[in-house]
């Protein structure tokens, strides 16, 4: 990170630090300065006739409502000016969520959901886990303004048992799903990790995004490229759903795709800290569990996302764990799903901390 950048980041974050410490009503020219900074740090600019005004307006909007949250005392998250602080939430909304959920399949999926990762009582499970600390998660992706997160999510997942059962991280074709993949999936405009796991096993496997790069446009399917396999699965299983016990036991096992409700304009504008905000369960972005934990006494979801590192915790978000709502916290028990991979290695269960009893509903 540049220098210059750098410290647009803090002045940044020292205009926003106010906000903490009690709601403010901040002066037309205060507003404009961050919203200079915003545009410099972000390299945006905007050239129509009155659309700077227009973003302008928007960006204060947000402004105002970051400083409402970040003012109130006891929360366990921050909103801060993020990459989507020049949009309303409805244009948030059209551009970036894309997932495509039936929930009349829901009932279906429960009835075939795997007993591999079913929650059995008394069973020990480690009290923490991140893959990312094992090399088993990817570096955060940009689906860029493309509906493509179903891709992303199942892209991640695959990567990640791949690592766990071979050693190796290669970084696979988000693309080829998008181009490829459309029996049931629509590519921009939106898709289902269980199609996606579909798709990569009927092929055969999937292409590396060296060779089939991303493109954040539905484009022609490169026959060539779509079987240029690299990495395989064996199958694809959901996690029994509407229980956050068996989602613990399958993320301590491998990252998870999940789906979220991510329409919120807290989830919008979030920052860093664990999320428990208002959101409902009507699913509409897909997104990856690749841990859990706890943090001054909330236990939370490490959650990868694929909006680039410019959002959230460099890329991350943090969901609170334990809701005792059946579906999780913005719906994130209600559509687990995972690639298998066979070997003839046996793979360690749990790469997390220490072992603990389930004292508690976890």
């Amino acid at each position: 990170m540049s220098p210059s950048v750098t410290g647009l980041l803090v002045l940044l974050l020292i205009a926003l630090s106010s906000s903490t410490q009690a709601a403010i009503e901040r002066s037309e020219e205060e507003s404009r300065g961050l919203y200079q900074l915003w545009l410099a740090k972000h390299r945006k600019s905007y050239n129509a006739i009155g659309e700077n005004e227009k973003r302008f307006e928007i960006f204060k909007d947000n402004l105002k409502f970051i400083d409402e949250h970040n003012s109130v005392s006891g929360q366990t998250y921050k909103l801060g000016l993020n990459k989507f602080a020049d949009l309303t939430n409805e244009e948030y909304r059209s551009k970036y969520l894309g997932a495509r959920f039936d929930p009349e399949k829901l009932v279906l999926k429960a009835k075939n959901a795997s007993p591999r990762y079913a929650h059995v009582h008394g069973e020990k499970l480690p009290k923490a886990v991140d893959w990312r600390t094992n090399g088993a998660v990817n570096h955060v992706k940009d689906q860029g303004q493309c509906g493509s997160c179903w891709a992303f999510s199942t892209i991640a997942t695959v990567e990640a048992i791949n690592k766990i059962v071979t050693g190796n991280m290669t970084s696979l074709s988000e693309q080829e799903l998008v181009d490829c993949d459309r029996t049931y999936d629509a590519g921009c405009n939106g898709g289902l990790m269980d199609h996606a796991f579909e798709f990569i096993l009927k092929n055969g496997g999937i292409d590396s995004e060296e060779d089939y790069p991303y493109k954040a446009v539905d484009g022609q399917c490169d026959q060539s490229k779509k079987s240029n396999n690299v990495v395989s699965i064996d199958g694809f299983e959901d996690v029994p759903p509407f229980n956050e016990r068996a989602l613990k036991k399958a993320v301590a096992h491998q990252p998870i795709s999940v789906a979220i409700e991510a329409s919120g304009r807290a989830l919008q504008l979030y920052q860093s800290g664990v999320f428990t905000g208002a959101c409902g369960t009507e699913l509409d972005h897909a997104v990856v569990a690749v841990g859990y934990g706890t943090d001054n006494g909330v236990d939370y979801w490490i959650v990868r996302n694929s909006w680039g590192n410019g959002w959230g915790e460099n890329g991350y978000i943090r969901i609170e764990r334990n809701t005792h709502m059946f579906t999780g916290r913005c719906g994130i028990a209600m559509q687990p799903s995972y690639p298998v991979k066979n070997s003839n290695n046996p793979i360690k269960p749990y790469w997390g901390n220490a072992e603990e009893g389930e004292a508690r509903s976890a």
